[in-house]
Parts: C-alpha cells; sequence; structure tokens
C-alpha cells in the first residue's frame, strides 16, 4: 500500500525531531513505536506540530499586457481589495471611449424617435429596432469596461506578500504575479496515532510551544480527519489561533500539549 505524501513527510520530520532529543521520555502508550516515540511523550502529552498561514493565495491575472504598476513588494502587509499591479490599458480604454459615444448617440436617438412614435410618425417596429441597437451598445461598453477591470490586480485577501514573480514593465500571459499568505488567522497542524481518536474533539483549547520564536499560546480545534489511515495508522489534526497583529510567526515547528487547557495538572 503506498504512504500518502503528508504521512511520510510527517514521519520524517518526526523522526529527526526524536532523534535529535526533543522528547526522550518513553511514549504514551502507542502500539506502534516509531510513531509513538515521535508524537507522544508520556509525561506532558506532547505532540510536534507546524505553524502554518490558514490561506496561500497566487494573485494574477486572466489577461495578457504589459505590467504598468506595480504596487506591492515581497513582505508588505496588504488589505483586502487592494490594488496590487495593474496592466496597461490604453488601448481598451480607447476602445471603451468608442463604444461610450455610441452608446450616448443610441440613447439621443432613441428619446428622438420615441417622441416620433408617440405622434405615429415611425412605426412600433422601427423604434423597437432603435431600442436594440441602443441596448446592445450599452452591454458592449458594459464588456469592454469589466476586460478593463480584469486588467487590474486586487489582493483577494488581508495578508502578507511572500512572493512577487513579475516586475513593471514585464509582459505577462495569463498569469500568477503575486502570492499572498493569510496570517490571521493560522494554522496548527500535527498528526496524531491512531488510539487518540475520539480523545481530541472539535472545539477543545491547547497550548502550543512555538519551537524557536513567539510565547506559548492557546489554540482551538478546527479540523479532524474522519479517517484513519491505515498504512502509518495516524490521523491529522488543525487547531486555529487568531494572529491579529502577526505576533505568531508561521513556517516553524511547534509542540502541542494535549491536556485540555483548564485542566488541574
Amino acid at each position: 500500500m503506498k504512504v500518502p505524501w503528508w504521512n511520510v513527510g510527517w514521519i520524517v520530520m518526526l523522526g529527526m525531531m526524536v532523534g535529535g532529543g526533543v522528547w526522550a521520555e518513553e511514549p504514551l502508550g502507542v502500539q506502534d513505536p516509531a510513531v509513538s516515540s515521535a508524537l507522544l511523550g508520556k509525561a506532558d502529552n506532547a505532540a510536534i506540530c507546524l505553524i502554518e498561514p490558514s490561506m496561500e493565495v497566487d494573485v494574477g491575472t486572466p489577461a495578457d499586457g504589459v505590467l504598468k504598476v506595480v504596487n506591492a513588494d515581497r513582505g508588505d502587509l496588504v488589505q483586502r481589495d487592494q490594488l496590487l499591479a495593474k496592466l496597461d490599458t490604453a488601448v481598451q480604454e480607447a476602445a471603451a471611449n468608442v463604444l461610450a459615444a455610441k452608446a450616448a448617440y443610441g440613447t439621443r436617438r432613441f428619446e428622438r424617435n420615441e417622441d416620433l412614435q408617440k405622434r405615429q410618425l415611425i412605426s412600433n417596429q422601427e423604434l423597437d429596432e432603435i431600442a436594440t441597437e441602443q441596448k446592445l451598445a450599452e452591454l458592449e461598453l458594459k464588456e469592454r469596461r469589466e476586460q478593463i477591470r480584469l486588467r487590474s490586480i486586487f489582493s483577494p485577501i488581508r495578508g502578507i506578500v511572500a512572493e512577487r514573480y513579475r516586475n513593471r514593465g514585464d509582459l505577462v500571459k495569463q498569469e500568477k504575479i503575486f502570492r499572498i499568505v493569510q496570517l490571521d488567522p493560522l494554522h496548527v497542524e500535527t498528526v496524531l496515532p491512531a488510539n487518540f481518536f475520539g480523545r481530541v474533539t472539535m472545539g477543545q483549547e491547547f497550548e502550543v510551544l512555538p519551537q524557536l520564536v513567539g510565547h506559548p499560546f492557546v489554540a482551538r480545534v478546527s479540523a479532524i480527519d474522519r479517517v484513519i489511515d491505515a498504512a502509518s495508522s495516524t490521523f491529522r489534526v488543525r487547531l486555529l489561533v487568531a494572529n491579529p497583529a502577526f505576533e505568531i510567526t508561521p513556517g516553524q515547528r511547534c509542540s502541542i500539549n494535549f491536556k485540555p487547557v483548564g485542566t488541574d495538572p
């Protein structure tokens, strides 16, 4: 049976941490020694984990063109709906101006002929044709303006620019230009042995200790695998923690004390 990639990666990482002496205590009653020794310590019910952004978004444009404006760089904090970049729109705006003039003329023409129709100087069919032409001109103008809007790139989330792939003046062809990560909230991902299935429930809160930088914090269980992986006899758990001031740094390993917050030692 083929072992899923996420299980292989976690087991390798966990094995390295155990080999380095992160938890030297005897495992907490797990049947598979290789997995249990890596995941849990008997004394503190601790499991290793990884702090990750809650969302990663590749932002680009469905249009082809030359980047005229770039307003964000790697490491910048961006707000939702903030303008990040814009393609050159000179040709599209000129075409939109032509369509706007046609639409305006169609409106004036319809108003004049509507008055003639009331005096029965033209037929209802003629007036209907004029009204249809005017409506089509307005729809064409709306379509052109929407095409222009698609040449502006806005941030879909509040977050940090992790990568900028193109520079001002580059020719882009329907490709990603930025990668943005959402750091509020953060995900805390861990893998637990099968005998812990059912002992961790949705909404429980546990203390998390970052390995490199930051202070301990409390995270809430937001997702639990409903299926145990048979090959590794493990399942994944995700915890959620608010990070409005970006005080918690993602990308670092951590440990979770799986003794619920508020219980006696």
